[in-house]
């Protein structure tokens, strides 16, 4: 499967000075070699995508739309090749990385709709006072310039997609930087991009190095940035560029509240089994992944052993295998980090139930009660197959839980009771709550992102649409009105 790869720059391909081999961390073999830019070539791409952004700002929408279109069915008829290569080179079991394709192909097919109805215009009339007699207004939205999209390694396809997909339908120039661990399934999009009538310069994907990224990240030729990845590197991020427009989607620590009256055996296996599933998922390394179970007292004694079976059912192995629910983290560094907060909740008195042993790069789907408050396990994101499940007292208790948090990205509600669910969707400090299901659910078109400190603005297409571009307003003056 090895073989080199070449990224692309303003449309074409190139090869830079140095190369970087993508090694898969199931079994350390080499995935494929990645050929990185050099200063000038970033430089290259960045001055293309500046001076082409009037001319792509002006494309016609059905020409946008058609690329959009285009790339949508060739990542549907390269399903099982793309999935194969997420697998390799991210470590996610091959039936989730079949998801993740079939995520971007709707990704790309929700652009393409965008495309052809966004920015159709919003007429006011102004003479509702004496002074606006005779005058029309028309607002309508143009990009704000060229986008810098940097992606994580998580979902290395769909999150790249989640990039590139709404600056191509809004008309902004995008230069995409996929994650350093994950730059294959990205530089894939290129493949497909370069298969369309896309002007030179519109886009460009460049593996660059984390540490080449500041001075890309100041260039002001770059005016909007949309970053996923982690708290820390995001806000640093944004303090270096304070003038910029910036879109953060970082990390949370996602919360399962199960509420009384989720209370039979129908009710609590499928809860269970929805909370081993999404808590367990890419590895857990998800920022809307199951981390904390806030359960009910009326129910936490019959739910608590039903998670824990639950979660040791969950297959655990080779990610290549159908069969595999649970592969290995992105690096054998990731689960040390794992196991050390693992570790230190149960030396600081949490009862562990199930796991809590690494592998190399794999660590086992683990469950924890009684997690001390004050634990790295209970305040930060530990993104990987770990969960702590909590006893509270009633639904105040409850959603109170949940908000003792930093971040607020998706928060689950498994209830039954609809004012119920208008209180959690009132009271939850979340960026999005689910109700019925665990926090890991997702509509690509839907809004995503979180509050506090989970990050700024919206991904979801027309959203990001809404982040790369502004209002302006056209008075058009002497008119009968």
């Amino acid at each position: 499967m090895t073989s080199t790869h070449a990224f692309w720059l303003a449309g074409r391909q190139a090869t830079g000075e140095t190369d970087f081999d993508v090694t898969s961390p199931w079994d350390g073999t080499t995935v494929g070699t990645v050929s990185l830019p050099t200063d000038a070539q970033v430089e290259e791409a960045v001055a293309a995508a500046y001076a082409v952004r009037d001319e792509f700002a002006a494309t016609p929408a059905h020409v946008r739309a058609a690329a959009l279109d285009h790339v949508s069915r060739r990542l549907a008829e390269r399903t099982e090749e793309i999935a194969r290569l997420i697998s390799a080179e991210n470590g996610k079991p091959v039936k989730w990385a079949r998801g993740e394709v079939g995520r971007a192909v709707s990704v790309f097919r929700f652009a393409a709709e965008e495309a052809r109805r966004f920015n159709g215009g919003e007429a006011q009339r102004l003479d509702t006072d004496a002074g606006g007699q005779g005058r029309l207004a028309l607002t309508r939205r143009f990009p704000k310039g060229v986008v810098l999209g940097i992606a994580p390694f998580n979902f290395p396809l769909n999150l790249c997609a989640h990039k590139i997909a709404p600056a191509i339908a809004a008309g902004a120039p995008i230069i995409l930087k996929p994650a350093p661990a994950t730059p294959l399934s990205g530089l894939i999009l290129g493949d497909l991009l370069a298969e369309t009538e896309l002007p030179a310069g519109s886009w460009s994907i460049l593996p660059v190095p984390n540490d080449k990224m500041p001075a890309l990240v100041q260039d002001e030729r770059l005016p909007v940035i949309s970053f996923t990845g982690s708290e820390t590197v995001g806000y640093a991020i944004m303090d270096s560029v304070p003038r910029k427009h910036c879109t953060l989607e970082l990390g949370g620590n996602g919360a399962a509240v199960v509420l009384a009256d989720w209370a039979s055996d129908e009710d609590l296996d499928r809860a269970a089994a929805r909370i081993a599933t999404f808590s367990n998922y890419q590895g857990g390394q998800s920022c809307i992944s199951v981390q904390r179970v806030i359960a009910d007292a009326a129910v936490y004694d019959r739910l608590l052993p039903r998670i824990v079976a639950a979660v040791e059912a969950q297959v655990t192995g080779d990610p290549n295998d159908d069969a595999t629910d649970v592969g290995p983290l992105v690096s054998e560094a990731a689960a040390e980090r794992v196991a050390a907060w693992v570790e230190e909740a149960v030396t600081a008195g949490a009862k562990l139930l199930t796991g809590g042993k690494r592998d190399g790069a794999s660590y086992a789907p683990t469950v924890l009660a009684d997690l001390p408050a004050d634990t790295t396990l209970a305040r930060e994101e530990v993104f990987g197959p770990v969960l702590s499940v909590q006893k509270v007292t009633g639904e105040a208790e409850a959603f109170a839980a949940v908000n003792d948090s930093k971040y607020g990205l998706q928060a689950g509600v498994f209830t039954h009771d609809l004012q119920a669910a208008f209180r959690a969707h009132r009271a939850l400090e979340v960026g999005g709550v689910v109700i019925g299901d665990v926090p890991s659910y997702r509509a690509d078109q839907m809004p995503y992102g979180g509050a506090k400190q989970s990050g700024i603005g919206r991904e979801g297409v027309k959203f990001a649409m809404d982040d790369y571009t502004y209002e302006r307003v056209l008075v058009l003056t002497g008119l009968a009105l």
